[in-house]
């Protein structure tokens, strides 16, 4: 009688791959990042792309992680998400202006004071601008994604529109406050202090999102919302107001990545918030839908890939989250940490 086949080391492999599975993503940056310091001949300017990188990644972190709730959610195709943006930097900005004292200033405080203020100022502006958008443009159109895209796309071009009225067509050149101007220097490598702050800010806002969502009852009820609303509707809870609360938290968010983004270019237009949309959806795309978990990790992922390869080949840089994009789906077509729906 012949012995059966030992299956022991493929099962063994198997389980190994299994257990490794959801660390995967995680685990894709850092293997970026040793790629990138195995490209790049010197450590100091590996170390000032990765900080930049860094920096880059949360601010579109934070400027899509409102845009993928909302998709996750509401199941809504924002294409008007980038006017939040746009609306976010022209009032933050407004209001640095108007704080050029303190702005100026050689003080951290003072220029921190300045920012906090402005920020909460945007996301203001922002946040009621959202309760509007939903409320005329996109709660007729519930269901029904091409109007979503038709509609959505014509509010965007209506607020550019705007902002030219208001602000006027040409572009503002902006400088950052005193004390966030030039670099420190780390180990040889010329760290710029807005990045850093930048870098700061954004994992405050990733890790008070998981916090509120993971830790809080309304993030409970989100969570729910996104795998099964038509249960959490049977519970008793209204989920219409959880939309709009989400839809605002969004565009408040969306606010907050403009004033952001508007001082890392140091320059604003009515339409930069419609050619940041394209890394916005990238990086909800490769995160997958309604997961801010994923949308973090790809939007790290993006702004590493963008700097890394605009240093060792420029040209290549333009289309180099494309190809990423493109490797995540076929790894994972859902994207890296997708959120299932109950059927």
């Amino acid at each position: 009688m012949s012995a059966a086949p030992d299956h022991t080391p493929t099962m063994a492999a198997a389980s190994f791959s299994q257990r490794l599975a959801p660390y995967a993503p995680v685990l894709l940056v850092v293997v970026l990042m040793l790629l990138g310091l195995i490209a790049i001949p010197s450590t100091s300017s590996w170390l000032t792309l990765t900080v930049s990188g860094l920096a880059m990644g949360m601010m579109i972190f934070i400027m899509a992680s409102g845009l993928t709730l909302v998709f996750g959610l509401m199941d809504v195709i924002n294409f008007g998400h980038g006017a939040f943006v746009s609306v976010g930097a022209f009032v933050g900005i407004s209001v640095l202006l108007l704080l050029e004292n303190m702005t100026g200033a050689p003080s951290l405080v003072l220029n921190l004071t300045a920012m906090m203020v402005a920020i909460i100022g945007a996301m203001a502006a922002t946040a009621l601008m959202g309760w509007a958008f939903e409320k005329v443009i996109v709660k007729p159109v519930y269901g029904h994604h091409l109007k979503q895209i038709l509609v959505t796309m014509g509010g965007l071009i209506v607020v550019e529109q705007l902002i030219i009225v208001l602000w006027g067509p040409e572009e503002i050149y902006i400088t950052r406050p005193e004390a966030l101007k030039g670099a420190i220097t780390f180990f040889g490598a010329a760290l710029e202090k807005y990045r850093l702050v930048a870098v700061g800010i954004g994992a405050v806002v990733f890790l008070a999102m998981r916090w509120i969502l993971r830790r809080t009852k309304i993030g409970l009820i989100v969570r729910a919302g996104v795998e099964n609303g038509e249960m959490v509707q049977a519970l008793g809870y209204r989920l219409r107001l959880v939309f709009v609360g989400v839809f605002l938290a969004g565009s408040a968010l969306a606010g907050l990545g403009g004033v952001l983004w508007g001082l890392y270019q140091e320059v604003i237009t009515a339409h930069m918030g419609n050619q940041s949309m394209i890394l916005i959806f990238i990086v909800v795309i490769i995160g997958g839908l309604g997961s801010v978990e994923g949308c973090f990790i790809g939007a790290l992922l993006v702004g590493l890939l963008q700097n890394y390869v605009a240093f060792l080949e420029p040209k290549v840089a333009l289309i180099s989250n494309i190809g990423l994009m493109v490797a995540i789906l076929m790894w994972r077509p859902m994207g890296m940490i997708p959120v299932v729906k109950a059927k």
